[in-house]
């Protein structure tokens, strides 16, 4: 029937060149079998689970250590209690850091597109956000940040809330926001709960056209 078709359909060329035939292709060197369509890597990733997980993150460039299980045979632990859910783990020693991974990538191409609705439109490049968020990181150091701490942030969406969170979770901090927007007891009453470190607050934002102060409510 007509109305069954599909609104939109790829390209060969696109096929061919989409990450996921990518990685079909990738399963298929490092198992030995054929994955001719999508439904074929779906069964794959069901019925070795701990092959599949392992492939997607060095297929994935992920940046970190899978750990080793410290028992008799050694080795990384992919999958742990994998017929129990809830209750499943996969990668339980595994360590990484998030900000590490999404700053892998560096240059000038755009890391972030800002549109601000007091018509500020900004980019920040790659190099520029590495740069910011070292900054940030190096004065959340000074002030004696360290891993398992809390940062609360009362930020809007903005490149400097991405780059404060970056540079937090780049020292192993938590990481807690809220929008500016939330009211005196609303902030306390979220941020009291994990007793940050360190507290960010703008002077001020837009909303619906108009610049609201914020600095009666922090003071």
């Amino acid at each position: 029937m007509a109305g069954d078709a599909p609104l939109w359909a790829p390209t060969k060329d696109q096929v061919d060149a989409a990450p996921m035939t990518a990685f079909m292709h990738a399963a298929a060197a490092a198992t030995g079998k054929v994955f001719s369509a999508y439904a074929d890597l779906h069964r794959w990733s069901i019925d070795d689970r701990e092959a599949f997980w392992s492939l997607v993150w060095g297929f994935c460039g992920i940046v970190g250590d899978k750990g080793a299980s410290g028992g008799i045979s050694g080795g990384e632990r992919v999958l742990v209690d994998g017929e129990k859910m809830p209750g499943a783990a996969f990668f339980p020693d595994a360590k990484l850091n998030f900000a590490e991974n999404l700053l892998k990538k560096t240059g000038l191409g755009d890391a972030i597109v800002f549109r601000g609705e007091d018509k500020v439109e900004r980019r920040l490049s790659w190099n520029e956000l590495h740069a910011l968020t070292s900054r940030l990181q190096q004065l959340f150091l000074s002030f004696g940040v360290k891993q398992g701490d809390r940062i609360a942030a009362m930020m809007p969406n903005m490149p400097e809330t991405v780059a404060a969170m970056l540079a937090t979770a780049s020292i192993g901090a938590v990481w807690s926001s809220c929008s500016p927007d939330f009211g005196e007891q609303g902030v306390l009453d979220r941020f009291g709960q994990i007793e940050p470190v360190v507290f960010i607050a703008p002077d001020g934002y837009w909303y619906n056209g108009k610049a609201i102060e914020v600095a009666d409510k922090i003071a």
